[in-house]
């Protein structure tokens, strides 16, 4: 199987340094994904959830990047509902290990907050969940 195309939703006021971590990870050779795109800026633009819509068509995997506060950042929250909404496969990461990571609001009792290591990262992108 080939590197899964990843989109990356995380909260721009709080987490873009673990975002840049991650996808830095991608460009590991072994690494099992490649970032294809992520959040944008929902105060830059009015149609920005449908550009999110269009930025996931072209994606395998929805990686919602978790972190302290991101049960207050909104467009998070939506954008793990337009990826439900597209059928597209998501997961949720913790983004710090000091088991202080919130989900988004639109997350379900089902979804399950994954630690960041290298084996869940692995097993995740593999379907895993």
């Amino acid at each position: 199987m080939g590197k899964q195309r990843a989109f990356v939703s995380f909260d721009y006021e709080n987490d873009e340094p673990a975002k840049v971590m991650f996808v830095g990870q991608s460009k590991h050779l072994e690494s099992p994904f490649e970032f294809k795109d992520n959040s944008v800026r929902s105060h830059l633009d009015g149609d920005w959830e449908q550009k999110v819509r269009r930025r996931m068509e072209n994606v395998d995997v929805v990686v919602i990047l978790c972190g302290r506060k991101t049960h207050t950042a909104d467009g998070v929250s939506a954008e793990l509902e337009i990826a439900r909404a597209a059928g597209k496969p998501y997961f949720l990461l913790a983004a710090y290990g000091d088991g202080k990571c919130t989900k988004p609001k639109s997350a379900t009792s089902n979804d399950k907050l994954y630690r960041w290591t290298w084996d869940n990262l692995k097993a995740l992108f593999a379907g895993k969940r």
